[in-house]
């Protein structure tokens, strides 16, 4: 059967129009700014011309012409920075319930305020999140939530469910023995340490975060108590990486702390009680410190309202100074420092607020940012983020003013950029 001329003509009409959007390059968004943060060597560039074409930043210039029919992003009289990484948040835990205060709730209730405070990270200019640790596999979900693009948050890389010894600071030490409440996944062997990796990389998790020595919120515990020996945690960190993933250790203790360093432990949280020796051995064995030197300040002002109960409240107390004297020693002697907060012991969205605090423990505002951007970047093992460059992902965030001169300006973020998508416009 012959084909009519007129209908040749109108199928050709109806499928042009997609030949050519099919054909046609994307629009390419440019930004402009006063100065761009260059975080990989700590300087700024004048009048930034950044071009993103889809999720990525195809170039970065100093001045020049603007591409022809291109978006144009006007963010003049700001400072242009990578989008932020906070490595080490608990994206589905709230401050406001502390001690038995959260027990009033159902446990679907936490998976729930997870996607708020997605929201509110981004917002606050962290792009990215290292989520060390949730209940119920929060996290995961939460991230493929995001990666699906069925919620707003940032990237997420999970832990999904830390682990450590039984009663220990990762088990659950609130309850009577008659509840029978416990991690699923304590490990008090080699062997248990190992399992524990494979399940947890099994259901998601993209790190392994392991508690390392006692810790402030938990019961029963001390601080400065190491609870995994030496060879539990060289199990879990071998295990690991023999995956391909990176280990988080909680560890406020100076032994436990010295014990992960010697295990081969690529993150240090808190690090509260760090001595001397623990300094030299992070910087022997290139070994990150996160060490979150803010939230003490909320938790001493607001945690009674909120619930916490005395005991942690006094061992809060009692490491706040002691960890900020760390902080201090351990970054002058040129130990490697990433950005962490703790997130979720305080309100999500005011991650931003350590900045000021490791300004006045001794880092230059140039350098306190770049924990947040290349260091946490190079941490993760990720060449995609951290960096204004070509190729990356086009996270970036703006705020009013210059950050080199007041830190405390990216308390309030006044631009966020995720993927090439803008999420927050001044």
């Amino acid at each position: 059967m012959k084909t009519s001329p007129i209908w040749v003509a109108m199928l050709a009409a109806l499928s042009l129009p997609a030949l050519l959007s099919a054909q046609s390059p994307p629009q390419d968004t440019v930004l402009i700014a006063d100065r761009l943060f260059d975080s990989r060597t700590g300087m700024t560039l004048s009048n930034p011309l950044v071009v993103v074409r889809g999720e990525r930043i195809i170039s970065v210039q100093s001045g020049g012409v603007l591409p022809p029919a291109a978006r144009v992003i006007d963010l003049k009289g700001m400072t242009l920075l990578p989008g932020l990484i906070d490595m080490h948040t608990h994206i589905d835990s709230d401050p406001t319930y502390g001690g038995y205060n959260s027990l009033q709730f159902s446990d679907r209730f936490w998976s729930m305020i997870a996607v708020p405070n997605a929201i509110k990270t981004l917002q606050a200019g962290f792009t990215t999140i290292r989520n060390v640790g949730a209940e119920a596999w929060n996290d995961v979900g939460l991230m493929q939530a995001i990666d699906q693009g069925k919620v707003t948050g940032p990237r997420i890389v999970p832990a999904g469910y830390a682990f450590g010894a039984t009663g220990g600071h990762c088990d659950s030490t609130f309850f009577p023995p008659s509840m029978d409440q416990k991690n699923a996944y304590n490990a008090d062997s080699t062997t248990e340490a190992r399992k524990s990796v494979r399940e947890i990389r099994k259901y998601g998790a993209q790190v392994i975060k392991i508690c390392a020595t006692g810790g402030v919120f938990s019961r029963n515990t001390e601080p400065g108590q190491q609870q995994m020996s030496y060879e539990e945690m060289k199990a879990v960190a071998d295990d690991a990486h023999m995956y391909g993933l990176k280990v988080a250790a909680h560890a406020h203790g100076a032994s436990g702390i010295k014990d992960a360093i010697r295990a081969g432990i690529d993150t240090i949280e808190h690090a509260s009680l760090i001595d001397d020796e623990g300094i030299a051995l992070a910087k022997k064995y290139g070994t990150w410190l996160s060490m979150d030197i803010y939230n003490t300040e909320y938790t001493q002002s607001e945690g009674q309202k909120n619930g916490v109960l005395e005991d942690n409240l006094r061992k809060d107390r009692e490491v706040a100074d002691i960890q900020r004297e760390g902080f201090r020693k351990a970054h002058k002697a040129g130990v490697r420092m990433v950005y962490g907060t703790d997130s979720g012991v305080h309100p999500h969205g005011d991650n931003g607020k350590q900045f000021r605090w490791m300004v006045q423990y001794g880092m230059t505002p140039a350098q306190a940012i770049q924990t947040a951007t290349a260091n946490a970047a190079e941490a993760l093992g990720r060449k995609d983020i951290g960096i204004i460059e070509a190729g990356r992902y086009a996270d970036l965030v703006a705020v009013k003013g210059n950050p080199m001169q007041d830190v405390s300006l990216l308390e309030h973020m006044d631009f966020v950029m995720k993927g090439g998508e803008v999420v927050k416009k001044p």
